[in-house]
C-alpha cells in the first residue's frame, strides 16, 4: 500500500546524491573562510575519487540501513531516527576510511560537512513530506475504506491505526453480511450495494477489500465496479478462485496484501519518462511559440469563439482533467455529438467520422496536421498527461466502456501512442483499445522513442486524421 510513493523514494535518492556532492565540493571550497584550525598541506584536496566516494558511501548506508522504505517516505518524524543513525554510521565509516587513505583532508573539514550535509538532507526531506501533505489537502491523511466485517479486516484496520495513523484515515467498513463483530475498529458505513457510492461521496483514495473466499462472484464484481473510480484497490489474501492481472504482492504490517490496481509505470521509469516528457515538452514549446500565435489568429478569423478549446477528459485511473487543444469545430458542437455517432459491423460505437460537418475550415487543416494537438505540450508540462501513451478519452466515451477496457488507463494519456502510429481513427474503438492495452504491458523509454518518431511520419503522410 506503499507503491504510489515510489516515485518519491526515487527523488529521495537522487536529491541525497546530488545535495552530498555539492554540499562536499561546497565545503571544501570554503573550508579556508570557515573557523577552525587550518593545516598548511592538503586542505584543498580535490580528487574526483574522494567525490564519488562520498556520494557512494552515503548511498550504500542509506540502502542498507532503510532510510527508502517506502512506509517511511510520507511521514518525516517515520524517517527522522532511521535516516540519523544511518547518517552518523556513513560519517564515521568515512572518517575512518579518511584516517587509512587521503589523510591531508582535516577533520573540521569532514565536521563542517557532516553537519551541513546532515542539515541540508533533512531539509529535503521536510519540504517533500510537505509537499506531499500539500497534495493530500493539507494534512489530510488518504482515506481507506475496508470491505468485509471479517477478521482480516479488522486486523489490518488496526495495524493502519497502531502504526499509519499520520499518512491514512479508516473512513469505515463495508458490511458483507451476516452480523458485525462488536467491538469494531471503525464504524460501518454501508454494504456491499454501497460501495461505489461511498467512494464517490467520501472521497476514498485506497479500497482494502477483505471478503472471504465463498465470496469470490461478489469481489470479481466489486473489482469490476471500481474500475472507473480514481481508487487503488488491494485485496487481503483468502481468496483462490479470482484471477488476478498484473497483480503485486506487498507485507503490509504483519499482513500481506496484494496490489491489484498498482500503477505500470512506477519508480525510476516513471521518473525518466516525467524527466523526458518535461524537457521534450519545454523545448517544443520554446521551438513552435510563433506557431501558436498563428494558429491563434487564423482561428479567430474562421469562426467565432475561442481559440483554444478546454474539454473535459478522462486521464489516469479515471481522473478528470481539462485538456487542450485549439478549436476545431464550432462552438456549440458537442451538443451535436449523438448526430454523428455511428456502429460499426459489431454494434460497436464510432463517434468520429470523416466528414464531419461540425469542423471549420481552418480545423479541417490543424486535424490533417494534427497541430490542433500542440497545447496539449501544456497538458504534458503541468503532468496531466504524457507525450507517449492512450489519447485521453471523453467521459462519456468510458461510460460505454466493458470492465476491461479501463486497463488503458493504467498508465498517463499521451499526446501521440501506438494507436495512433497503427491506423489513428481509421481504428473503430475495440480496436483502438487493444493497441493501447499493447502499449500499458510492454511501456519501455525505447518504444516511446520509437513511436514519437512514427507519428511524425504518420503527420507527414496525414494517416487517418480527420
Amino acid at each position: 500500500m506503499y507503491k504510489q510513493y515510489a516515485p518519491y523514494k526515487t527523488f529521495l535518492v537522487l536529491a541525497d546524491m546530488v545535495v552530498t556532492l555539492l554540499m562536499f565540493v561546497g565545503i571544501s571550497a570554503l573550508r579556508p573562510y570557515l573557523p577552525g584550525r587550518l593545516v598548511e598541506s592538503g586542505e584543498m584536496v580535490a580528487l574526483p575519487l574522494i567525490y564519488f566516494l562520498v556520494v557512494l558511501l552515503w548511498h550504500l548506508f542509506f540502502v542498507m540501513t532503510g532510510v527508502y522504505d517506502l512506509s517511511r517516505v510520507p511521514s518525516f518524524s517515520s524517517q527522522l531516527g532511521r535516516f540519523t543513525s544511518a547518517y552518523f554510521l556513513a560519517v564515521f565509516a568515512f572518517a575512518g576510511l579518511l584516517y587509512f587513505t587521503f589523510r591531508d583532508i582535516s577533520r573540521m573539514q569532514v565536521i563542517y560537512f557532516s553537519l551541513s550535509n546532515y542539515a541540508a538532507l533533512l531539509l529535503v526531506r521536510y519540504g517533500l513530506t510537505r509537499y506531499l501533505q500539500r497534495k493530500h489537502g493539507g494534512a489530510r491523511r488518504a482515506r481507506i475504506l475496508v470491505v468485509g466485517c471479517t477478521d482480516r479486516g479488522i486486523n489490518i484496520a488496526k495495524i493502519i491505526q497502531r502504526q499509519h495513523s499520520s499518512i491514512y484515515e479508516i473512513v469505515g467498513f463495508v458490511r458483507n453480511n451476516g452480523d458485525t463483530p462488536d467491538p469494531m475498529p471503525a464504524p460501518v458505513v454501508g454494504t456491499m450495494p454501497d460501495v461505489t457510492r461511498i467512494v464517490r461521496e467520501d472521497e476514498i483514495e485506497i479500497v482494502v477489500i477483505a471478503l472471504p473466499e465463498e465470496q469470490a462472484r461478489d469481489m470479481e464484481k466489486l473489482i469490476i465496479d471500481l474500475y472507473p473510480l480514481p481508487v487503488r484497490v488491494y485485496l487481503v489474501p483468502g481468496l483462490l478462485k479470482l484471477s488476478l492481472i498484473h497483480s503485486e504482492v506487498e507485507n503490509f504490517g504483519e499482513l500481506v496484501v496484494v496490489g491489484i490496481r498498482e500503477p505500470v509505470i512506477q519508480g525510476p521509469r516513471r521518473t525518466i519518462k516525467r524527466i523526458f516528457d518535461l524537457t521534450a515538452s519545454l523545448l517544443i514549446l520554446v521551438v513552435t511559440w510563433p506557431l501558436f500565435i498563428l494558429i491563434w489568429i487564423a482561428i479567430k478569423l474562421d469562426s467565432p469563439g475561442p481559440a483554444v478549446y478546454r474539454a473535459e477528459r478522462v486521464g489516469q485511473n479515471g481522473r478528470i482533467f481539462e485538456m487542450l487543444k485549439f478549436r476545431s469545430m464550432y462552438v456549440g458542437a458537442e451538443r451535436h455529438q449523438a448526430e454523428v455517432t455511428t456502429a460499426d459491423a459489431s454494434g460497436q460505437p464510432i463517434f468520429k467520422i470523416t466528414q464531419d460537418p461540425r469542423v471549420t475550415r481552418v480545423g479541417k487543416i490543424l486535424r490533417r496536421t494534427s497541430l490542433d494537438e500542440l497545447p496539449q505540450l501544456i497538458n504534458v508540462v503541468k503532468g496531466e498527461m504524457s507525450l507517449v501513451g492512450p489519447r485521453p478519452e471523453q467521459p462519456f466515451i468510458t461510460g460505454t466502456y466493458d470492465y476491461w477496457q479501463w486497463q488503458r488507463l493504467a498508465v498517463p494519456p499521451g499526446i501521440t501512442g501506438w494507436w495512433q502510429v497503427s491506423g489513428r481513427s481509421d481504428l473503430p474503438l475495440h480496436l483502438n483499445t487493444q493497441y493501447d492495452l499493447y502499449y500499458v504491458r510492454n511501456f519501455s523509454l525505447l518504444l516511446d522513442l520509437k513511436i514519437l518518431l512514427k507519428t511524425i511520419l504518420v503527420v507527414i503522410r496525414g494517416e487517418g486524421a480527420y
